[in-house]
């Protein structure tokens, strides 16, 4: 047993509900606090001398100065396996391109699929582990990593495999999901329907034979996949076993419908999602992801956060990092201005990016520090906890913690 602290708070996030909103008065805060730890998972969190006084035996890893202690983060969206580079993607749509004119001029999700398909698995392999390893300095410890700059069997397999290979070179947990419905690619010939046909004989097959991603997940918008084609491939993915998460409502509404009717873990993005949406997100188990990555990258408005909190549903927060809508990456300032704009509380983005996330992949091992779940956590040199968000990604993570071992 090895006993962590004293922390000047210990941010449990226990005892909170996996849905709705919630009041900053409902966080457990324990003063001068420690974390016992046993083979990776928490024991018990309390006082910290109290903790010393009542365990015999036990290791001491003393926190030096003023810490406050949060579980680790969960990025639930990624898409940070890619070759080449978007900035002038962003150059254009900032000098008032548009999506088509940018997409016809060589960018958008197209440049993307031929860098990534030019790159060698060497190539991706470094960038994705020195995109892991900057995700972990901030507190991030189990991140979603997606396919979909392959779009065919050669390219797709050659992505999922180089993120299973990544989990060989890193203590985070990766949790690989296939996007190869990202869009049709250009280079297929035939109709939408033709290619998402493809992926379920050609693509998936092989995925589950090599255990590559338990996951699929599909882009349904003008621009990619239409609303009758998405949910009959959603539903013929599901009868292959895996898992779903849709890419919903970013710029047209309805498609976080079909997410909630398919049952899919998340329905992610939602900019565009209308109240009446909202009401049938609510009434679900599937976890409305908003991505303020996206909308800082497109100048485009908010998830609506706030009324799906209030309305019950389960929200999550994660980045999209991706070399064109979302290339920042940090998840804590992106969350610390989604906040500022949808008035969210600290504990409703505390949540968002901890155990409301982890619900998101199916993880219900962490992001709350309590008794028998995953001892993943992170400390920042602070002596209030709600320094960690007023400062919008300014305050550095300290110490970063994957079960129970300080990897920074």
């Amino acid at each position: 047993m090895k006993l962590f602290g004293p922390f000047r708070q210990v941010v449990t996030l226990a005892n909170l509900p996996l849905r709705g909103k919630l009041s900053d008065a409902q966080l457990e805060i324990i003063v001068d606090g420690g974390i016992l730890i046993q083979n990776g998972k928490i024991l018990q969190t309390g006082n910290f001398e109290t903790l010393k006084t009542e365990n015999q035996n036990i290791e001491i890893e003393n926190i030096e100065g003023d810490q406050i202690v949060l579980p680790a983060f969960v990025d639930s969206h990624t898409h940070i396996c890619f070759g080449g580079n978007r900035a002038n993607d962003f150059a254009m749509r900032n000098a008032g391109k548009t999506y088509l004119e940018i997409a016809e001029s060589g960018g958008g999700i197209w440049s993307s699929v031929q860098h990534t398909r030019k790159a060698s698995e060497d190539e991706l392999l470094k960038t994705l582990l020195e995109r892991i390893d900057f995700l972990i300095s901030l507190g991030i410890t189990t991140i979603e990593v997606k396919s979909g700059y392959g779009l065919d069997v050669e390219n797709e397999l050659k992505m999922l495999r180089i993120i299973k290979k990544a989990q060989e070179h890193t203590k985070a947990t990766l949790v690989p999901t296939c996007l190869s419905a990202h869009l049709k690619p250009r280079d297929f010939e035939g109709t939408n329907e033709e290619y998402l046909n493809y992926i379920l004989t050609e693509i998936l097959p092989k995925v589950k034979e090599e255990n590559l991603a338990k996951r699929v997940d599909i882009f349904i918008e003008k621009s990619a996949f239409q609303p009758v084609e998405s949910k009959e491939f959603l539903l013929k993915t599901k009868d292959l076993g895996f898992e779903i998460t849709v890419h919903a409502d970013q710029f047209t509404p309805g498609s976080s419908r079909i997410a909630v009717e398919v049952g899919a873990k998340s329905a992610d993005h939602l900019e565009a999602t209308i109240d009446e949406d909202i009401e049938f997100l609510a009434n679900s188990n599937t976890v409305a992801t908003a991505l303020p990555g996206a909308s800082l990258g497109l100048g485009e408005k908010f998830t609506p956060a706030r009324k799906l909190l209030d309305a019950g549903a389960i929200v999550a927060i994660a980045s999209d990092w991706n070399p064109g809508s979302a290339p920042m990456g940090n998840l804590i300032t992106q969350a610390s201005i989604l906040a500022t704009f949808e008035k969210l509380t600290t504990a409703e983005v505390l949540s968002g990016m901890t155990f409301r996330s982890a619900f998101a992949l199916g993880l219900e091992d962490r992001g709350i520090l309590k008794e028998g779940l995953k001892a993943d956590f992170v400390t920042f040199k602070t002596d209030n906890f709600q320094n960690v968000l007023y400062s919008q990604g300014s305050l550095k993570a300290e110490n970063v913690f994957i079960d129970g071992e300080k990897i920074q």
